[in-house]
């Protein structure tokens, strides 16, 4: 059966090195945890589609004790609703500067930015992308993004890319094997 998902052996040890000292993943949401496409109904009311993997994703790391964090330009309704779903407390919307944003979250949990991984994927996103232990973007991401960010997941935002990089850190942190394993016993 062929190896699918995260291993440590295919990342450069540079990044293994910034993943084992991530204690917080802060999201971005549009672009990220969705497609970056707005829905409105006929009504007006938004819509946003999230991909239940990153969901699992986001569960699983945070049952291994890394925090996780959304930061988003925009208020909804809708991703105060996703991040009680799935448990996020620190949720933080209608910033569009990031970092500040960023580090006034750290100095409330006393994190430091080489503590953080974030996930962004476009401008408003760079200067906390640069600034942290471990940038990311997503494959969908701006070009110019790309070219600063330390990682570039596979998948696109809104499909995959958040569950990509919480066993990314996972693997890193040598905790994903045990997570695995929890359900591979399940019932046992």
């Amino acid at each position: 059966m062929p190896h699918r998902g995260v291993s440590p052996h295919f990342i450069p040890e540079a990044i293994r090195h910034k993943a084992r000292q991530i204690k917080i993943l802060v999201l971005d949401v549009d672009g990220v945890l969705t497609d970056g496409k707005l829905y409105f109904s006929s009504e007006g009311d938004e819509l946003k589609s999230f991909d239940i993997t990153d969901g699992l994703g986001l569960k699983l790391l945070r049952s291994t004790g890394v925090e996780v964090a959304i930061i988003t330009g925009r208020t909804s309704a809708l991703v105060a609703r996703r991040a009680r779903d799935l448990g996020i407390v620190h949720l933080t919307q209608g910033r569009e500067d990031k970092l500040v944003a960023l580090q006034e979250l750290l100095s409330n949990l006393n994190l430091t930015l080489d503590q953080v991984a974030y996930i962004g994927d476009d401008l408003p996103d760079l200067s906390a992308i640069c600034s942290v232990g471990l940038g990311i973007t997503v494959a969908s991401g701006d070009d110019f993004v790309k070219a600063h960010a330390a990682w570039c997941t596979e998948k696109s935002g809104g499909a995959g890319a958040v569950r990509e990089v919480c066993e990314l850190l996972m693997a890193c942190q040598e905790t994903l094997h045990a997570v695995h394993q929890n359900y591979l016993n399940v019932g046992k």
